[in-house]
């Protein structure tokens, strides 16, 4: 199996989600592997189970500290234990907005809320005294405002007519414990995903002026132009045109450009089959290291080889200011 997604988990108390993350991991063909359990409680409960299990653990308290002293330890121990990714499990702290912005897109935590609604404390009962039919938990990502990135996944869980909060909030953890395990998965193969992919390159190829999706050959594709005289500057390949791969096509200025590129990294590009004499050049997107800068930057070249004179007449005169 590839390499797994290596995981610090920061936990302040028992840990049970923890427990149910770091249990998933060891079931076969598991994407990632917890290295750290760490937490700002040093008589945490958690600790003792993941020392239990071989986990390496880290604590250091936080009385007395400043919010922002505190994450830098706690940020060290993470980098020192070669850690991709912050899953936070009952973690009772609010990190620092420099810490969230050291690990944009790398901190995952579980909400027991169907977000967005009852961001905060008091969940439960906020559910039951808004009448509604169903709570349940979120999985997000972990942004500067409180509980308000990206939802990655959710579970619905009924209320009962005879529940108070700790009836509700019992059955809740349950649905946790299945959900964390199965969102971290999902999150940390994303890049091997061919609907994610697609979904990257989609955003990107339409922020450029003038673009429409059109499928080609049954693929995704895209064109610069009106509707009638648009031409194709990029597709969208997962195993189409007797390729095995997931990639995109991009026009290049000719045979010269290939070459260069295919000497530059023979892993990265290839000539495909169907457009390759036509000075199209493939960039895969599914090694699961994809550098989305240069993809944007490889579809941005492509889309002034090809679009009307018109647009990219006044993009030099910009350029020119």
């Amino acid at each position: 199996m590839a390499d797994k997604a290596k995981i610090a988990i920061l936990i302040s108390g028992r840990g049970s989600n923890m427990a149910a993350i770091l249990y998933a991991s060891k079931l076969p063909k598991c994407p990632y592997e917890i290295i750290l359990v760490a937490s700002n409680n040093p008589d945490a409960q958690g600790l003792k189970l993941a020392n239990a299990e071989g986990i390496a653990t880290f604590a250091h308290a936080h009385k007395g500290m400043s919010r922002e002293d505190h994450d830098v330890i706690m940020h060290d121990a993470i980098i020192t234990s070669g850690a991709d990714y912050i899953v936070l499990a009952g973690y009772m702290r609010i990190l620092s907005a420099d810490f969230v912005q050291k690990w944009t897109d790398k901190i995952l935590n579980i909400h027991p809320s169907l977000l967005p609604k009852y961001k905060g404390l008091n969940t439960h009962q906020r559910a039951i005294d808004a009448g509604d039919n169903y709570a349940g938990c979120s999985v997000h990502l972990v942004t500067s405002a409180l509980d308000d990135g990206t939802v990655l996944g959710q579970i619905k869980v009924k209320i009962l007519a005879d529940d108070d909060t700790d009836s509700l909030a019992d059955r809740i953890i349950f649905a946790e414990h299945q959900l964390y395990p199965a969102a971290i998965t999902a999150y940390v193969t994303r890049e091997k995903n061919p609907e994610w992919i697609l979904d990257q390159v989609r955003a990107r190829a339409l922020a450029l002026d003038e673009t429409l999706e059109r499928p080609s050959f049954g693929t995704p594709a895209w064109r610069v132009g009106n509707e009638k005289s648009g031409k194709y500057f990029a597709y969208f390949s997962h195993r189409h045109f007797g390729e095995n791969s997931i990639s995109l096509f991009v026009k290049t200025s000719g045979s010269d450009e290939q070459e260069a590129l295919l000497d530059a990294d023979p892993m990265l590009y290839f000539l495909p089959k169907f457009y390759g004499k036509s000075g199209w050049i493939a960039v895969r997107l599914d090694r699961g290291n994809t550098d989305w800068d240069h993809v944007e930057a490889m579809l941005s070249k492509s889309w002034r080889i090809v679009a009307p004179k018109r647009l990219t007449k006044l993009i030099d005169i910009a350029h020119e200011f």
